[in-house]
């Protein structure tokens, strides 16, 4: 996995490299590509502390990884915990705590081959909400679950029966999945989805990025209800080492000879975790004391029964539920769910992009990683999780926060969650945190995801009133049509009722709705590249060799040389040589050649379209 660190000589102390004598040798001794290079990589970079081709120290790395970890175990944890409503899984608490196991692991997995072999962003990978409106759909239409049983009626035959009617309903989601996302790996590699990269300026990111972070406000209202208190705590602790108490460092013993002494800025690294050990620790006095009442999703014992009836390992394995069912109803309907994550993590890919010191991603980038998300949710369907896998908006919150970028970090944070997807006491512990406490972070990094959207609009002209309206009117839409079927189910209604699903979860995907209006509002009403912010969004890639060099990041982690050396990789999709499927119209570079992955036309320096 080696991987070349961009790390700049003067923090390393290591001498400045030789310049070799030429005539374009500017005045103060630079070459001037090599300036304008450090120049857009500094300007990428902003104020990160680890950008994405950088490592901290292992211990820091380990830690870093922990909290990326922490982050997402709301979402992972809550949303197959809805699922097991309509599973039928009441009477089977051990195969509740199984199945989060399980899900955790195929994250891990998910995520590592995402960051490494996918778009090569840090970008968490986990358990997707827009398949879960299609699996309770398919569920129901199996029938109604069969009445909780009794205490005086819970013998082991009529659990094991219990076992098996969820099973069989688990295995009509895992057929649904496996199929549905052969499609999602399809579009990817073959370069479909690329092609719409196209129409995506920053007047389309914008809207769709921020209705990311805008349309999980329930989420993390109902999350938070439990328990404001504590809630609030966690928010104002994560403000309060993030912003106010950031430039402080603590001294740690170093590792090595010459440095016996580290200073740790903990509070900008680790603000969540800090702030989750604080909130966690007073919702145990007051768990003690019984301020917190009996029942109240606030007490860090109301879900004690993972931890005392999880087994302490358990590794998950394929077909472990027993033999996916293939059904045409359920198939169809699960291609909705497909569809939205698909558009929902194409914004999370420019989202992260942006916030871990990486240029906008190019088409490979972008093929690679939906195929490589398809191919998470067939690992998902072998192993019965029963939903698929997506980009985790919070995560990016996390990376926002505490700046650091770092692939290496992430890819720690996959290895953390496979390890203890297998260890079920231990997984089964933070399975304890009281909801409200990820309520509360929640509401601070879904914020940050929203801010990160809108900071696109610095490319454009607000002064337009096109602009205005190309922004407005998508992002408003975007948050009342999914309101309106939400609150009106059944409002789709014809013969087909496959149709009626497909689409009502289409417009019920606040992302879809605000996109897709987005990119055709910005494709469609007359405006200039420098008015709708493509210009700006180009200038920092002034020649083809820093096009090249800023892209060297989506590179994949090894024969990248042999790679290059071939000319039948161009034609694939999802290689970083690819060239698009028709040839670039305008002048060749400098040396002759056509740039590598220089495809989508965020990297597009003279205006021309690429297919």
């Amino acid at each position: 996995m080696a991987e070349s660190n961009v790390v700049s000589l003067k923090k390393r102390g290591a001498p400045p490299p030789a310049i070799p004598v030429t005539d374009d040798v500017n005045s103060n001794g630079a070459l001037p590509a090599d300036q304008a290079l450090e120049d857009s990589l500094n300007e990428l970079r902003g104020d990160l502390i680890y950008s994405i081709n950088e490592s901290p120290t292992w211990y820091a790395s380990i830690l870093l990884g922990f909290q990326h970890y922490l982050t997402m175990f709301g979402s992972t944890l809550g949303i197959p915990l809805l699922l097991t409503i309509d599973l039928c899984m009441a009477d089977t608490p051990v195969d509740i705590g199984k199945l989060i196991q399980t899900e955790f692991f195929v994250s891990g997995l998910a995520t590592f081959f995402q960051s490494t072999f996918g778009t090569r962003l840090p970008i968490v990978q986990g358990a997707s909400l827009a398949f879960l409106g299609p699996a309770q759909a398919i569920l129901r239409a199996d029938g109604p679950c069969p009445p909780a049983l009794s205490p005086e009626n819970r013998t082991d035959e009529a659990i094991a029966m219990r076992e098996e009617f969820w099973r069989e309903r688990m295995n009509l989601l895992q057929g649904a999945i496996l199929v549905t996302c052969l499609v999602e790996i399809i579009i990817g590699f073959t370069g479909l989805i690329g092609l719409l990269l196209r129409f995506i300026g920053p007047l389309t990111i914008a809207p769709t990025v921020a209705l990311i972070g805008l349309s999980l406000f329930n989420t993390a209202a109902f999350f938070s209800g439990g328990n404001w208190l504590l809630a609030g705590c966690v928010i104002v602790l994560i403000s309060l080492f993030s912003q106010y108490l950031n430039r402080i460092v603590i001294p740690i013993p170093g590792f090595s000879a010459d440095r016996r002494v580290i200073r740790f800025p903990i509070f900008k690294l680790l603000p969540v975790i800090l702030a989750i050990i604080f909130a966690w620790t007073l919702a145990a006095i007051l768990t003690v004391t019984d301020v917190i009442p009996e029942g109240s999703p606030g007490r860090t014992d109301a879900r004690a029964n993972i931890l005392r009836d999880s087994p302490w390992f358990y590794i998950p394995y394929p077909f472990q539920w027993g033999v996916p069912v293939v059904t045409v109803a359920g198939v169809l309907g699960m291609i909705a769910g497909v569809l939205a994550s698909t558009i929902e993590s194409i914004g999370d890919y420019y989202a992260c992009a942006r916030v871990s010191g990486a240029p906008p991603p190019p088409n490979h980038a972008v093929n690679r990683g939906i195929g490589m998300e398809g191919f998470g949710c067939i690992l998902a369907g072998l192993w019965g999780t029963g939903l698929g896998t997506t980009s985790y908006t919070q995560n990016i919150g996390v990376i926002n926060i505490t700046k650091v970028g770092s692939r290496r970090v992430v890819q720690l944070g996959a290895v953390i969650m496979i390890l203890l997807g297998s260890l079920g006491k231990f997984g089964a512990f933070f399975a304890t945190i009281p909801i409200p406490i990820v309520g509360g972070m929640f509401c601070v990094l879904f914020g940050l995801v929203t801010a990160v959207g809108l900071s696109t609009l610095q490319h454009v002209d607000l002064n337009s009133s096109r602009n205005l309206f190309v922004l407005g009117v998508p992002l408003f839409m975007g948050l009342v049509l999914p309101a309106y079927m939400t609150a009106n189910e059944g409002v789709i209604n014809t013969r087909s009722p496959e149709f009626n699903q497909i689409v009502t979860v289409l417009l019920s995907t606040n992302m879809f709705v605000g996109g897709v209006l987005a990119a055709i509002l910005d494709n469609t009403i007359p405006g200039t590249n420098e008015e709708r912010g493509l210009l700006s969004f180009r200038q920092s890639y002034s020649s083809p060799e820093l096009v090249e060099r800023h892209l060297r990041c989506y590179d994949l982690p090894f024969g990248m040389k042999w790679i290059r050396s071939v000319r039948f990789f161009e034609y694939l999709p999802f290689s970083p040589t690819f060239q698009g499927f028709l040839r670039r119209r305008n002048k060749p570079s400098r040396n002759g050649d056509i740039p590598n992955g220089q495809t989508n036309n965020a990297m597009d320096l003279n205006g021309d379209e690429v297919a």
